[in-house]
């Protein structure tokens, strides 16, 4: 579990130890808290955030959707780069709970 200002997060994906959660403090900005998941890539020794949300919303353009991760990282990332996938934990989550009942 990671925590980013309040918020906290599951790291689900760490393509090629992509994560590093100090330089991920340091680049993080408040506009990534209305997703629900933040992708974070590598290119040119610099790391790139952008938020996406869960598929359930509806009013939301389909390529902010978690769904069209493969497209933006084969259209918007360098070629086999590291990166990583965190999902926001929900208020009605629990840590406790997050620790025993992995999704």
């Amino acid at each position: 579990m990671v925590e980013l200002f309040g918020k906290t997060y599951e790291l689900i994906e760490d393509h090629k130890a992509g994560f590093q959660e100090s330089v991920v403090k340091e680049r993080y900005s408040d506009i990534l808290a209305k997703y629900d998941y933040i992708v974070g890539d590598w290119g040119y020794d610099q790391l790139r955030l952008k938020g996406f949300y869960d598929n359930r919303h509806v009013k939301v353009p389909v390529d902010t959707k978690i769904d069209t991760l493969d497209d933006y990282l084969y259209e918007y990332c360098n070629f086999g780069c590291a990166y990583f996938v965190l999902k926001k934990w929900s208020s009605s989550k629990s840590l406790s709970t997050a620790l025993f009942h992995h999704e």
